[in-house]
């Protein structure tokens, strides 16, 4: 079992002629920026990277400029070992970067852990233009139950026991273990993706930083700020879901004010990766009503997926 990181090149990532690579806050951040338009940051969840955007960066960047970071310590985002990767710290580290790159999105659109970044970011102001958020199967509420007790404890012990990175990561390396772990997402994924994954998940640091992540996360106070939140919130569900239960997302507009949701069927947790004409689409629609500065309200809009009823 040995320790194996990214290639640096960028060989074979989708995007790579739109990367470059950025000094923030101490850390040589990896952003991928392409299009004209309106300012559209994308943020992608735990364990992912720049690429799971990349069927959505394809049908966004006529529309919208870009700005597609990997999350501290993900992908090709290096951090030291004890760098903190709370809620707090991942928000503060994003907006390093858009501090370093002078942008102020316009538009955000979070993936699962991403989307409460985005919004710790709105809440604490790190985001003055944003016109609008959309939460993309969002991971917005705490675990319930005894995984809400067990859960984050048992991450921190991961963290903390030295070789487990790298048990991960050799393990994620072994025939069908990525695939079987994005099967369980409730998604279906393109074969470029798997590949990139495995590639991720091969790496001892993205692996360290994941679980650093998930040691870390705390909900609790995101959700107790959730009712100041003034910029107007869209909260992208899919049904088939299985990382993240669609019903969060109700959870979250009830106490949010400006929330709407909008869920689509027969896709899972990766529905970006899956269908990403159709997440395409529907974020254009979102973005038209923002714009417009239409009222949002506790609406929930079912968007049918590729080939089902309406």
């Amino acid at each position: 079992m040995t320790t194996r990181e990214l290639d640096s090149d960028l060989a074979g990532w989708p995007n790579s002629a739109a990367s470059r690579f950025v000094v923030a806050g101490g850390i040589r951040c990896h952003v991928q920026m392409l299009g004209s338009g309106p300012r559209l940051l994308l943020l992608h969840g735990t364990g992912a990277s720049t690429h799971s955007w990349a069927g959505l960066i394809d049908r966004l960047a006529s529309r919208f400029e870009i700005v597609a970071p990997d999350l501290p310590g993900h992908g090709l985002c290096r951090i030291e070992a004890n760098q903190p990767m709370t809620l707090p710290a991942m928000a503060s580290g994003v907006a390093a970067l858009l501090g370093a790159l002078k942008v102020r999105p316009d538009f955000v659109v979070g993936h699962s852990a991403g989307a409460a970044i985005a919004l710790r970011m709105a809440l604490d102001g790190m985001l003055p233009a944003a016109q609008g958020i959309v939460s993309l199967n969002g991971a917005l509420q705490p675990f319930a139950g005894a995984a809400g007790l067990l859960f984050p404890p048992m991450a921190r012990l991961l963290v903390a026991t030295p070789f487990m990175p790298d048990l991960f990561a050799w393990r994620a390396r072994q025939a069908g273990a990525v695939e079987r772990l994005l099967e369980g997402t409730g998604s279906r994924v393109p074969h470029e993706s798997v590949a990139c994954y495995k590639r991720l998940l091969g790496s001892t640091s993205h692996i360290r930083s994941a679980l650093a992540m998930m040691a870390s996360w705390d909900l609790a106070p995101l959700q107790r700020e959730l009712p100041r939140l003034s910029v107007p919130l869209d909260l992208i569900a899919c049904s088939e879901d299985l990382s993240v239960p669609a019903e969060d997302a109700w959870r979250t507009a009830a106490v949010t004010p400006k929330a709407e949701v909008h869920l689509v069927r027969k896709l899972g947790h990766l529905a970006h990766e899956e269908q990403p004409d159709e997440i395409a689409s529907l974020i254009g629609v979102i973005w038209t009503r923002v714009a417009r500065g239409e009222v949002h309200s506790p609406t929930v809009h079912v968007a049918p997926s590729r080939g089902s009823a309406p």
